[in-house]
């Protein structure tokens, strides 16, 4: 009996299970993507460098920040559950008052929490895989890894993972509906209306006041950023963060009084539709909800600007590898005995590395010790102007700290070391991968050191990915947790405001025009933070940008792409069930 009563109030509740529905698919998917590293492409390309452990630090520091996003999800959760409870209070009294008892009440909410849960595991699950899949192309493309690395893959230990971390919070729920159900009074679910709280409204003046003074700390604060640079973790910078936190809670807080008096100075907006109720209502309900309106816009603007800043270092890594090695490879060997002479050409033709044949350009040169600092002679900087250019040249002198003197007068110095630079011919890992076996086998030359530029290409990858992920999966936490809450709250709101939209359908008020001035209010919650979220973000994205460019180019369009396109999905898609959701409310209601 319990499980069809469960199947037939999940049917029937959809409307009020929809953004729980929502938040948890949302979870899921999210958690099994970054969960789901081994079958990303990149991260398989990445762990063929065996001088690298990034892979292994991407994974590990993935699975310390699941545990703070399974926190975040489990309290959004909670969250959607107390509503539900909530918005349910006369259907459980009316349970009670037909003689079921308290645990049998709690043993209903529990099926329906393992109906609704199951269906939304399931279809997070299936979302996740394919986004995964999206996420791995995305990346592949992203950092040019070769396409014989992509494949579709699906990881059972994410899956079953994620099927654990959320069973958990589904037993926090169900824990959660029996408390809830054992400390409510019959009484006080047969009596569930509520009435608006309500604050002295602030005049004018004040709320004047109040907007002008916000704007003045934030431009304050803008100043100072754009001033001093984000990399400055001072004093300052934490005055700076206070600032700015101000005055998004003075802004805010000035609107109850501010935006509806500037609205009533025009009559035919003032008096167009509903609009005179809207912004009523939306006055009354934001002297309540302003901190929780300037919470939600500093989460966003973390989202954005999380997002935007990983995606934003795309072009860096090609750059700062070119510049950390100009050469496919650099082999640096020290003679077994002071002053002795090594060949170190012939000695890795002897290992298999043939230059002649493998490499489009090289050269092997002494670099010698003078009175003061090393020293290159003059034929040997002009051969290596003449390979990769004069800058080239003029940077190795700048990095070895040498000078550059006579042949004769290098001929007079004493031996510090041979360097050996070249280009490969042909395909790059081809040429890599003869070079570092001939290497490998060098050990009766002396001491030796190398690079090549394919190495530090991973290695810069390497870091870059764990940037963008990182940065991906922090930037949809706080994108879900501001959507779902607003969304939540929206949903309560509706639902307290169901009196009074039932009392404009009794004066005539057509039903389109009320489903209009639904969207409205929603729409006012959900892009008013958003509106500042994005001034805050377009200057702090001015200031991460600046730092980026000093060690490559900003890819500014892709960073922008990526974080609307997840804004567009994850907020326009709490945005559209809120409105679903709330309409629903009041059309039931009537």
């Amino acid at each position: 009996m319990f499980s069809k009563l469960a199947l037939k109030n999940v049917r029937r509740s959809l409307k009020d299970y929809g953004v729980w529905f929502l938040t948890i698919a949302f979870g899921v998917c999210l958690f099994y993507v970054f969960n789901a590293l081994e079958t990303q492409t990149v991260l398989r390309f990445l762990a063929q460098n065996p001088r690298g452990n990034v892979v292994e630090a991407i994974q590990e520091l993935i699975g310390i920040l699941s545990a703070f996003v399974w926190v975040v999800l489990a309290f959004l959760i909670l969250y959607a559950s107390g509503f539900l409870v909530r918005r349910r209070k006369s259907e459980l009294g009316t349970y009670l008052l037909l003689g079921m008892e308290r645990w049998q009440v709690a043993r209903l909410l529990l099926a329906e929490t393992v109906c609704i849960g199951a269906a939304a595991l399931g279809a997070g699950l299936a979302l996740g895989v394919l986004a995964a899949w999206g996420l791995s192309a995305f990346t592949a493309g992203l950092f040019a890894v070769p396409m014989t690395f992509f494949t579709f893959a699906v990881s059972i230990p994410a899956l079953v993972k994620t099927a654990l971390a959320f069973a958990a919070i589904f037993l926090l729920v169900m824990v959660y509906h029996a408390f809830a159900v054992s400390r409510c009074r019959l009484i006080d679910l047969m009596q569930a209306g509520r009435v608006n709280e309500t604050l002295p409204q602030r005049s004018l003046g004040a709320s004047v006041a109040l907007f002008l003074t916000g704007a003045a700390l934030l431009l304050v604060a803008y100043a100072m950023l754009l001033t001093r640079g984000l990399l400055r973790v001072d004093a300052l910078f934490w005055v700076m963060i206070a600032l700015g936190s101000l005055g998004t809670l003075l802004f805010f807080r000035s609107l109850s009084g501010f935006l509806l008096r500037l609205c009533r100075s025009s009559r035919s907006l003032w008096y167009k539709n509903l609009n005179l109720f809207v912004l009523r209502q939306f006055n009354a309900r934001i002297q309540t909800t302003y901190r929780s309106m300037t919470v939600i816009c500093l989460m966003l603007l973390l989202a954005i600007g999380i997002t935007a800043s990983s995606v934003g270092l795309n072009n860096t890594v090609e750059q700062m590898a070119e510049t950390a090695c100009p050469w496919d490879a650099e082999l640096v060997v020290w003679p077994e005995e002071e002053g002795g002479t090594v060949d170190v050409a012939a000695a890795l033709k002897e290992e298999g590395f043939d230059a002649g044949q493998t490499c489009a350009a090289w050269l092997a040169f002494p670099l010698r010790q003078g009175a003061h600092a090393p020293v290159v002679a003059r034929s040997d900087y002009d051969a290596l102007a003449e390979r990769w250019g004069g800058a080239e040249a003029e940077a190795f002198l700048e990095r070895e700290r040498a000078e550059l003197v006579s042949d004769q007068a290098a001929g007079a110095a004493s031996l510090s070391c041979w360097f050996f630079l070249a280009d490969y011919a042909g395909a790059a890992q081809a040429g890599e991968d003869a070079f570092l076996q001939a290497v490998g086998q060098l050990s009766h030359t002396g001491g030796y050191t190398y690079t090549t530029r394919l190495s530090i290409w991973m290695d810069l990858m390497g870091t870059k990915v764990l940037v963008l992920f990182i940065g991906l999966y922090l930037g949809v936490v706080f994108l879900l947790a501001s959507a779902a809450v607003l969304a939540l709250q929206q949903l309560t709101q509706a639902a307290d405001a169901a009196g009074q939209y039932r009392v404009l359908s009794l004066l005539g008020a057509p039903a389109r025009m009320r489903g209009r001035a639904v969207t409205a209010q929603v729409f006012l919650a959900f892009f008013l933070p958003l509106s500042l979220a994005l001034v805050h973000g377009a200057v702090g994205m001015t200031a991460a940008n600046a730092v980026i460019a000093e060690v490559g180019r900003v890819d500014a369009a892709a960073s922008s792409a990526v974080t609307a396109l997840l804004l567009v999905v994850v907020y326009g898609g709490y945005f559209l069930a809120t409105c679903w959701g709330s309409r629903r409310i009041l059309r039931a209601s009537r």
